[in-house]
């Protein structure tokens, strides 16, 4: 992939193992997924779940090029629980679904390979 093409391409600060752990990313397994009416920009709507502790939350996700509502049910995601809501075209999103840009700028998403108890933390 060519930096051009590459958002924030250039290496960030160098951070702390402390900075990293306050970071809390989880895995849940999206129950629901609909288009986000009033979204500048394409989006999904997701209700998420991150097991017992953590409960369901839900998710504004720029995603809907690579990926149908139909798509995502049942597919276990990656999400940054503890950073606070945001509105999104009227919506409270209160994870941060993690994926990262292809070449053309689109978003995929990060999930694990293997079935993973949902809530656990990546470390």
């Amino acid at each position: 992939m060519s930096e051009s093409t590459q958002p924030d391409a250039g290496v960030s600060p160098q951070i702390s193992i402390e900075d990293f752990q306050r970071v809390d990313i989880r895995v849940g397994r999206v129950l629901s997924a609909e288009p986000l009416a009033g979204a500048r920009k394409p989006a999904y709507k997701l209700r998420i779940d991150f097991g017992p502790a953590l409960g369901v939350r839900q998710s504004s996700a720029q995603i809907t090029v690579h990926y149908s509502p139909e798509d995502l049910i049942g597919a276990l995601v990656l999400a940054v629980v503890n950073f606070p809501p945001r509105r999104i075209a009227g919506f409270k999103s209160e994870v941060l679904t993690l994926g990262v840009a292809d070449a053309q700028g689109d978003v995929t998403l990060i999930a694990p390979r293997s079935d993973v108890p949902l809530g656990a933390r990546l470390f």
